[in-house]
């Protein structure tokens, strides 16, 4: 039972619910958790009259039903955040969870709406107290968005290419039958003199394009393969590392050549590596795309469909491209125990892997419940902040040793 050191203990509440017994209902949930000054609103137009009145003293919570006469809740929604008239909103409702699901995507894109999660009716005290839990962790993390990035310039990346700058960190894989590390994703970094480590999110859009991308994506490769040999020196399993290729690579023959070679040079076997694309870039130039694919397979590499799903015709160009993994976007894996849209799109992903004999990854895992469905429906790995965030290669050993036993519990090993 929460107790009044609670942070929202005596703070005020508004309830906005259209059924008078409902109403009640929830506001008796909310006396039990020690909330202080309860309002009571019929539909939405009420509620924001109530909330322009003590607009000098924000309400703490609105919690709203989502299909009300007069303003609905989705309506309320947007109010709230363009008028900033409450710090915290729950939305509850009794109908289809996807329209529950529109609200959840809209406070994905705009943080601004105070959102702490939605839930359906009967709505449980447990489930409340789980959501109301939330409001530290929003109140760390209010600070104003930061704006997207400054692109470096294209001379700027051509001097970091001459100096080395960028490096590749890995994300692990995880067999989700076992908690065994099976393999890692190589994630571009810029280590700047002067900035310090950078994501893509500053540099990639500049390569897109342009024909420095090749020597970016070789100078990366060149550091994998050197990361491969020092880690079987070390004594690791062998892993798989995958490696994103644009589309202007995946469709670039001569690019192909020099990648191959290098691979070759380095003494690591073609099956150690796993090149990652997207359904664009195979889409970009389709018939050399192809072909380029089917040489890599024919040299034992790997080839994974990257972000499986948000493509137009993701599941045509899976079944006609010679791919060995799937990789389904985080979109459909995040959430997907709660949503059921989400998990029959999961379910879909995963059968056709399973049907056509590929390995199966999962994006994006960040909960304990989407991890345990995953395991259920029979994905093979598993990549995700849940398991590990990426980390530099020196880093890769004593972070398995760490969290050997970790992940062996996950998969019900120990």
């Amino acid at each position: 039972m929460p107790t009044t050191s609670a942070p929202w203990a005596g703070r005020r509440v508004l309830v906005v619910e259209d059924s008078a017994v409902q109403r009640g209902y929830l506001v008796g949930l909310l006396k039990q958790l020690a909330f202080g000054e309860i309002f009571e609103a019929a539909d939405g137009n009420e509620a924001l009259q109530l909330l322009e009145r003590e607009r000098n003293d924000r309400i703490f919570l609105v919690l709203t039903d989502l299909e009300m006469p007069g303003m609905d809740g989705i309506e309320l929604t947007c109010q709230l955040r363009e008028r900033d008239l409450a710090e915290n909103l729950i939305v509850v409702s009794a109908r289809d969870p996807r329209l529950l699901e529109i609200i959840e995507n809209m406070a994905c894109e705009d943080a601004s709406i105070g959102l702490l999660g939605t839930l359906l009716k009967p709505v449980q005290l447990d489930s409340l107290t789980l959501l109301l839990s939330k409001v530290n962790d929003r109140n760390n993390d209010s600070r104003p968005a930061a704006p997207p990035p400054a692109q470096a310039s294209l001379e700027e990346v051509a001097q970091a290419l001459e100096r080395h700058e960028f490096l590749p960190w890995f994300q692990p894989k995880i067999a989700m039958h076992s908690g065994q590390l099976k393999g890692v994703e190589a994630l571009a970094r810029w280590q700047h003199p002067q900035r310090g480590l950078l994501s893509p999110g500053y540099f990639i859009d500049t390569l897109e394009g342009h024909p420095l991308m090749a020597d970016f994506t070789l100078l990366l490769v060149q550091q994998v393969l050197q990361h491969i040999l020092h880690w079987q020196q070390a004594g690791l399993p062998a892993l798989a590392v995958s490696v994103n290729l644009s589309a202007d690579n995946l469709s670039d023959r001569s690019f192909i050549d020099r990648l191959t070679a290098l691979v070759m040079q380095s003494g690591v076997a073609p099956a150690s590596l796993v090149w990652e694309v997207t359904e664009t870039s195979v889409m970009r130039q389709l018939s050399q795309a192809l072909t380029n694919m089917g040489r890599l397979r024919l040299m034992g590499f790997g080839l994974a469909m990257d972000d499986f799903g948000i493509g137009y015709s993701s599941m045509q160009q899976f079944a006609r491209c010679p791919f060995t993994e799937l990789k389904i976007d985080r979109a459909f894996v995040s959430g997907a125990a709660q949503w059921p849209n989400r998990l029959m799109v999961l379910k879909s992903a995963l059968d056709l892997g399973q049907s056509l004999g590929v390995a199966t990854v999962a994006e994006g895992v960040e909960t304990v419940e989407d991890w345990k469905l995953l395991r259920d429906l029979g994905c093979d790995l598993a990549q995700g902040y849940l398991l590990a965030k990426p980390m530099p290669a020196d880093d890769l050993v004593g972070w398995m040793r760490q969290d050997r036993r970790r992940l062996r519990a996950l998969a019900g090993m120990e």
